[in-house]
């Protein structure tokens, strides 16, 4: 569903869309409405009427806004309203329909033994020092982040956890949202660019090939494309508009045949033949650039701007 389609519904049925982005926190979309209601009507804060929210990331921004202004007591009801990770599937049906869907596909209901008993003991250890459950954006983690990530911030004092489990409270929130709404207009894209350093140059005409990984019903390959004089692509972004989707995403460069174009020394078995960087694109709105700097020998990268 589009943002503005959702939220020129009535206030009812706007609640009712935005109910669960925060776990069993109804006072959340409570205030939005209120919120927005009155400054639709010119009598906000300001007294001026506010533009309308279109993208998810204008609709996260607002919703987290009121989250983070609310008392300490009210993050503290938000943060144990959440539902322990280690939940047995048995006791998966006491769950939202969110939080059994997140958990579900972290692969929580398939602990083994061992592990059960370690994130037992680790959750009670962390329910004794903190005094509210564990919080972990789940979605897109197994159950290995979710273990290690426990007995990690295990060693957090207080002030620390409650900030990180705000944090995950806001990432769950956001993952939410993107199952739930589309922006009317996303603005996002995807490009690249590719440095030689070895010769200290772009790097001209090296084969470059795109895989969408994640979500599996449009995995597959995207694209591929050579760059041109300045070691980008030619045509602009690689995915735009419709085909710019949240997801995990693999870009291959086949560095060995660049550098063979080049006449650049490799060993006889290269060192770095094909590489392969996979990624994630998280946000529908934004810009995402994955420049590789590479020589025979190294290369780097970064999400860049």
């Amino acid at each position: 569903m589009k943002v503005s389609e959702a939220l020129c519904k009535p206030s009812d049925e706007v609640k009712q869309l935005l109910e669960g982005l925060y776990e069993c926190s109804p006072w959340v979309a409570d205030k939005f409405v209120k919120e927005r209601t009155a400054q639709s009507q010119g009598k906000g804060d300001d007294g001026a009427a506010t533009a309308p929210i279109t993208t998810v990331t204008g609709l996260a921004k607002a919703l987290k806004s009121i989250v983070d202004d609310s008392t300490q007591d009210e993050k503290m009801l938000l943060i144990r309203s959440h539902p322990d990770l280690c939940e047995k599937v048995s006791e998966m049906a006491n769950l939202s329909e969110e939080s059994q869907d997140e958990q579900s596909r972290a692969g929580l209901q398939s602990l083994t033994v061992q592990e059960f008993a370690d994130f037992e003991r680790n959750n009670a250890a962390y329910k004794r020092k903190f005094e509210f459950p564990f919080i972990l954006a789940v979605r897109n983690a197994t159950k290995y982040t979710v273990l290690s990530a426990m007995a990690g911030r295990l060693e957090n004092s207080a002030q620390q956890e409650f900030a990180i489990a705000m944090q995950q409270v806001h990432k769950i929130a956001w993952m939410r949202i993107l199952a739930k709404f589309e922006s009317d207009q996303p603005a996002g894209f995807l490009t690249c660019h590719v440095l030689d350093t070895a010769n200290g140059c772009p790097a001209r005409n090296m084969r470059i090939q795109l895989h969408r990984l994640s979500p599996p019903e449009s995995a597959g390959l995207v694209g591929e494309f050579v760059t041109n004089s300045d070691g980008r692509l030619d045509g602009g972004p690689a995915l735009k508009g419709s085909d710019f989707q949240v997801g995990s995403y693999e870009w291959t460069f086949y560095a060995a045949d660049y550098f063979a174009s080049r006449g650049t020394f490799t060993s006889g078995t290269p060192f770095l033949d094909v590489i392969p960087i996979r990624f994630g694109i998280d946000n529908p709105d934004d810009h995402y650039h994955v420049p590789l700097l590479v020589s025979p020998w190294n290369f780097s990268t970064y999400r860049g701007s």
